[in-house]
């Protein structure tokens, strides 16, 4: 652009406040990405004014030091706005290293023809500087790998990826939220901590708090002793003689004020001789019965664990105000170490009252299209991101999802064409046979291979499947349903819930799983018992999916796993 058709430096000095760019609703700064994601990138808003703040990404001084260009981040988009700040502003040796905090108010203006931006700010107020010493900041503008940035994961969202990673995560929780609502369901809050284990895996999370009582028990009795039996005498006795001595003074008819001093003193020896007794019963260590832990003693009174899934205490809901879904933290005790395990991850749940597998497939297939859509309408900078650093057939996938019909084949079908693919000479480190259960390797086969679009496979063995699966007419199979993608393997697993309560009583002692703690679950087969489904999904795993990532513990913000749990 030649200098005849940008404005003068004066001109643009002179801008007036009614020319400023709008500010964020609650924050004193333009986001940047207001002014870059434009469609022009910004360039129509050249000559107006802006306050922006973000954190530098690079920058270097130029000019023998006259100027610097910052490239500045606010994290709400990928791009970077270019600055430059001259020295008469500011101490640029402040501004330049990567990492530093700053407010900057300046013009916009259009850069030079043939550089790569459409708009730069020309900085006249450094409104705030958040130094950093470069010698000991953890990102250097080296590239970093994820592996590293595990060990830093407080500081891991400043990076290009991780803050990608947290909008697309964050598009998907509301297009999830979104997709439900305009379907008309419920949002259900669902505990994090429970008594029933929804899997029947039994690789709980315990929640308990005997251990620090147990702890505090053993320090109060070190610091101050439980009390003697002849302690204990000699307060009952002291009860008793001051027991004694209020009798008498009734009988005597003393005065009013006698007596009630002297009751006074009585009930003061009475509360002594519990606070001895209680503190008599105190012994160090967790408290057993029969040789078992008590857990009468419990913060709940009865053993208590982090959840595993919603869907059970969900299904409550759903029996009663029709379609529900939870959207939440579960937890895992799993001592695995491999890529796709986390021990806290996020579940999406569904249950729809009368419906039956097919209208669960249904719902699974819609919410998965619609999630591939609103990324690509939505988030399409940050998968550019994705595609050009991990994987450059992600925005592909998505689309490939979005608009083809998902095979449905039941497992019986999977099984023979698994069969088939090893006659053919496929090699599968786990055996192909009826009654296992599909491995990652099978999954993606069928899905990347076989079909090469979403799969979903139902009516799998009862054997290997949870107790709460309606039980089809064959009595070998149960009406489940698992929807199989490129990259993951499995990203839904659900079901048609067994509503017949003999059916579903049976199937619970069948499995070896006492009844007594779903009891509450078969008051809902007993009492207006309905036809109803559900299914999870994975968050993490679809975030895996969409961006080509391939450690889950790098689409989560703070990941848990066996010897981590950091912050």
């Amino acid at each position: 652009m030649s200098d005849q058709t940008q404005p003068p430096v004066d001109q643009l000095a002179a801008a007036s406040l009614s020319d400023a760019v709008p500010k964020h609703d609650f924050s004193d700064r333009v986001p940047i990405r207001s002014i870059l994601a434009r469609p022009d990138g910004g360039s129509g808003l050249a000559g107006r004014r802006a306050r922006v703040g973000g954190w530098v990404k690079t920058g270097r001084k130029q000019g023998s030091g006259s100027f610097a260009f910052l490239e500045v981040n606010d994290g709400s988009c990928p791009m970077n706005l270019q600055v430059i700040v001259d020295s008469a502003v500011a101490d640029l040796g402040l501004l330049v290293p990567t990492g530093t905090c700053v407010a900057l108010e300046g013009v916009l203006k259009v850069p030079p023809e043939g550089t790569k931006q459409k708009i730069e700010l020309r900085v006249e107020e450094v409104v705030h500087v958040g130094p950093v010493d470069p010698a000991k900041y953890p990102l250097p503008k080296t590239k970093l790998t994820l592996e590293f940035l595990r060990d830093v994961v407080h500081l891991r969202p400043k990076t290009n990826t991780i803050s990608a990673v947290a909008r697309i995560r964050n598009a998907l929780a509301y297009a999830t939220h979104t997709f439900f609502q305009k379907h008309g369901f419920l949002y259900i809050h669902t505990p994090i901590i429970t008594t029933s284990d929804c899997e029947g895996a039994g690789e709980m999370f315990q929640v308990t708090t005997l251990i620090s009582e147990a702890e505090r028990v053993e320090k109060e009795l070190i610091k101050n002793p439980p009390p003697s039996e002849a302690e204990i005498e000699a307060a009952k006795l002291l009860v008793k003689e001051k027991g004694e001595v209020v009798a008498q003074l009734k009988s005597a008819k003393a005065s009013k004020a006698d007596i009630t001093a002297s009751v006074a003193v009585l009930t003061k020896a009475k509360e002594n001789l519990s606070r001895l007794e209680e503190r008599f019963k105190l012994k160090p260590g967790i408290p057993q019965k029969d040789g078992k832990i008590d857990y009468d003693h419990d913060f709940f009174a009865r053993q208590a664990f982090l959840t595993v899934s919603g869907q059970l205490q969900v299904e409550t809901y759903a029996c009663a105000v029709s379609s529900v879904y939870t959207f939440g933290p579960t937890f895992r005790a799993e001592n695995s170490h491999t890529s796709r395990h986390l021990a806290e991850f996020w579940m999406v749940e569904p249950e729809i009252a009368f419906a039956d597998l097919k209208d669960d497939m249904n719902c699974a297939e819609a919410y998965v299209k619609f999630l591939c859509n609103w990324l690509l309408d939505n988030c399409l900078d940050d998968m550019d991101f994705m595609a050009k650093n991990f994987d450059k057939t992600c925005i592909d996938r998505l689309r490939t999802v979005a608009s083809t019909p998902f095979e449905r084949i039941s497992y019986t079908e999977a099984v023979e064409l698994l069969v088939e693919a090893v006659k053919g000479g496929k090699q599968f480190e786990n055996k192909v046979e009826w009654g296992i259960d599909l491995a990652s390797e099978h999954e993606r086969y069928l899905t990347e291979v076989k079909f090469q679009k979403p799969v979903i496979v139902y009516n799998y063995p009862k054997g290997i499947k949870a107790f709460y699966m309606r039980l089809n007419d064959d009595s070998k199979t149960v009406a489940a349903m698992d929807v199989l993608v490129p990259k993951v393997g499995e990203l839904i697993g659900g079901s048609q819930r067994e509503e017949r309560y003999e059916v579903i009583r049976d199937r619970i002692l069948e499995m070896g799983l006492p009844l007594d703690p779903y009891e509450w679950y078969l008051d809902l087969r007993r009492y207006g018992t309905v036809k109803h489904c559900g299914f999870g999904l994975g968050f993490e795993r679809m975030i895996l999916f969409a961006t080509g990532i391939d450690n889950i513990r790098d689409v989560i913000p703070f990941p848990r796993y066996p010897g981590r749990a950091d912050l």
